[in-house]
């Protein structure tokens, strides 16, 4: 089965986890994988380092999983790439055994002060027809309810949202803290690809207001306020930003959401504690 395959089915969770960088930092993953894969996901999107830092141990985190019972869904980045490059990067997933892409144009490290070199290939819709072309069978891409920062205008930009998401199987959004904004851009984008929001629980305040920078979300005023307000004890952080996340994806479900994605930041106790809230029970759980 495909991720697009599991997503038309619903009710689901997902993970978005980072290759490891360090002995430590791969520690810590093996830790998540193993914790979440109790929660049965449909799939699990492992993120990609367009300028090379991480590129080699996404592709072999994702071809291990791909003989797993955990789906995994690969990140490829059309920036810092040659259309021969792509190709031959696509090739070697396919003979991993993975089916499954998303198909990005490519951000910046949260750490890098320069912007990534442009690729061959201008648009993810591109990456999305390349894919094709080469044999995948589910590709995705990313989405920005908010707005995309770069686009010149919401109406420009909706209409650029609605045309990628024509050309693929199903849309991914970046993390996102209101309901109404997922609800909203569904509606306005007007096509009938399914659309996945993107939760990540807080338990950081400082890493939360560098990728909403980054990505353009942007944090309700009220929960700013609650998180400043305790952001020297990271226990309370974390108590809050799991229940401002399990409101947040009991209104997504609510108002229509095949199912929910979560940025993992490769520590599972958060999200692990959110979705016991919403009832998602590890494999041979039983109730008391």
């Amino acid at each position: 089965m495909t991720v697009a395959e599991r997503i038309g089915r619903g009710g689901f969770v997902s993970f978005e986890l980072w290759p490891p960088r360090s002995e430590a930092s791969a520690a810590a993953l093996e830790e998540a994988l193993d914790a979440l894969s109790a929660l049965r996901p449909a799939f699990v999107a492992i993120t990609y380092g367009a300028g090379g830092s991480t590129r080699e141990r996404t592709h072999e985190l994702v071809a291990r999983l791909a003989g797993s019972e955990l789906l995994p869904l690969a990140h490829l980045t059309c920036a810092a790439h040659g259309r021969a490059e792509l190709v031959s990067l696509l090739e070697r997933y396919l003979e991993a055994g993975v089916r499954d892409l998303l198909a990005l144009h490519g951000d910046p490290p949260l750490s890098a002060t320069e912007e990534l070199p442009e690729g061959d290939l201008r648009y993810a819709i591109e990456l999305v027809e390349l894919a094709r072309s080469v044999g995948f069978p589910s590709v995705g891409v990313a989405v920005h309810p908010e707005g995309h920062p770069a686009a010149p205008s919401r109406a420009q930009d909706l209409a650029w949202h609605a045309a990628k998401l024509r050309s693929a199987d199903f849309g991914l959004t970046q993390f996102l803290h209101r309901a109404s904004d997922y609800a909203a851009f569904v509606d306005a984008v007007g096509v009938d690809t399914p659309v996945v929001p993107g939760v990540m629980p807080i338990t950081n305040v400082r890493q939360l207001e560098r990728m909403a920078a980054m990505s353009g979300t942007e944090v309700p005023l009220s929960l700013a306020a609650r998180l400043q307000a305790v952001a020297d004890r990271p226990d309370e952080v974390r108590r809050i930003g799991v229940e401002h996340a399990t409101e947040l994806c009991r209104e997504l479900l609510d108002a229509g959401a095949p199912g929910l994605h979560f940025y993992t930041m490769n520590r599972a106790a958060a999200t692990l504690e959110v979705c016991a809230n919403l009832g998602f029970e590890p494999a041979g759980a039983t109730r008391a």
